[in-house]
């Protein structure tokens, strides 16, 4: 037997990957804590009460925040998705045209009112067209003003989602509609949207999430008192009230809406890679 033979391997002493891994997690969990526990040992939690937690202040905020801020809140939201989600179609189809004009101006549509932000649509709707042309009149007054500018701020995520939906659905499915008789217009309508549309339903929920979140925006419109939404209607009982409970509790009422919508666009999704997989 030789002295190779014989000679004794050394142990390894590294830690494995899963080690590892486990020793990041751990590090990470640490850290967090340390977070947690340092804000809650700094923060002066007497002086957050007073100014965001008054529940006498927020008992003067009932009965007008809800039939009045919430409900001019939900409206406007819904108002401005019907526009855009129906604006959005016609540029989404304008997008996927034969027609080279059609394919141009849906394209300069989305890439200006992507690029704008929100604030700049309001006032372009609110002051730039009625001093355009004057004689222009909104149905609805405020609401209408609202139902367009939400209207054109989403239109163009909507019909970038309703495009890509759209050639989300096999071709063989319109050459099998056309086999069958149907016109373009017709395939589309009966057998293209309604698939597209099940495959799109997640982001243009997701979509209605951020309108509400843009539904704030109303202020700059100048509103009256019963046409304020929930970050106007907060931010007016601040001022006069001298504390910002107003404003968390605005701040609660979205998410009222926005953590359920949260929640069903992820089922959703979840619910799309099932049938995917």
């Amino acid at each position: 037997m030789t002295d190779t033979d014989t000679r004794i391997q050394p142990k390894k002493t590294g830690l494995t990957r899963r080690q590892k891994r486990r020793l990041s997690r751990a590090a990470q969990y640490a850290v967090f804590v340390a977070a947690v526990i340092a804000f809650a040992v700094t923060a002066d939690w007497g002086r957050l009460q007073n100014q965001f937690a008054q529940a006498h202040i927020a008992r003067q905020l009932f009965p007008d925040l809800i039939t009045v801020a919430l409900k001019n809140t939900v409206l406007y939201t819904l108002s401005g998705f019907v526009v855009g989600l129906a604006l959005g179609m016609v540029i989404a189809l304008m997008r996927l045209s034969s027609v080279g004009p059609y394919r141009w101006l849906a394209g300069i549509y989305i890439e200006i009112f992507r690029g704008l932000p929100a604030l700049l649509i309001f006032i372009f709707v609110g002051v730039g067209v009625p001093l355009a042309f004057p004689s222009i009149q909104y149905p609805g007054g405020t609401y209408g003003k609202v139902a367009v500018a939400l209207g054109l701020v989403s239109a163009a995520y909507m019909a970038e989602t309703i495009r890509a939906g759209i050639q989300a659905v096999p071709k063989g499915q319109t050459e099998a509609a056309r086999s069958l008789g149907f016109s373009p217009a017709r395939a589309m309508i009966s057998i293209i949207l309604p698939q597209a549309f099940r495959i799109i339903l997640p982001p243009l929920t997701n979509e209605l999430v951020l309108l509400f979140k843009d539904s704030s925006l109303v202020l700059f419109l100048g509103v009256t008192l019963e046409e304020r939404e929930l970050s106007k209607f907060g931010n007016d009982l601040a001022s006069s009230t001298a504390n910002s409970t107003p404003i968390l509790v605005a701040g609660l009422c979205y998410l009222l809406i926005t953590v359920p919508l949260s929640l069903v666009v992820r089922r959703m999704e979840s619910k799309a890679l099932k049938e995917i997989r």
